[in-house]
């Protein structure tokens, strides 16, 4: 038997801007963006080269969900972004603007640091000792 995880839902105030963030600033691919009726899209998007899951971007389409947005995990990391190379994602993503909350540190399993998404989410960009 074998099974895997396809998409993880996250929870976004404008499919557009969303899409930019994730595509400009962070360096992810967009895999589709399909209109699925007038105030629904269907919206995948991942890291460049990753093809095990994929992040689909959800509108929040009411006030439950619009309260939701930025704080999915309660304030806690949310996503885990594994890169081959630590400093080079590091470098490139300050210098694209991204506000990193905790600082690289080095720790038994590898190299991490702490992001925010554009809407406040939290993200460890890491690298692991055990190549992941």
């Amino acid at each position: 038997m074998k099974q895997h995880i396809a998409h993880i839902s996250l929870l976004v105030k404008d499919y557009d801007e969303a899409i930019e963030f994730y595509t400009k600033k962070i360096g992810f691919t967009l895999i589709e963006d399909t209109r699925l009726s007038e105030t629904k899209r269907w919206v995948l998007i991942s890291p460049k080269g990753a093809n095990e899951c994929y992040l689909l971007l959800a509108k929040a389409a009411n006030e439950e969900q619009q309260e939701k947005v930025g704080n999915q995990a309660g304030g806690r990391v949310f996503l885990f972004l594994y890169s081959d190379d630590f400093w080079r994602d590091y470098k490139a993503m300050l210098n694209k603007g991204i506000e990193f909350v905790r600082e690289p540190k080095v720790e038994p399993y590898g190299t991490v640091a702490v992001f925010k998404d554009l809407y406040g989410n939290l993200w460890d960009l890491l690298e692991s000792k055990n190549n992941f």
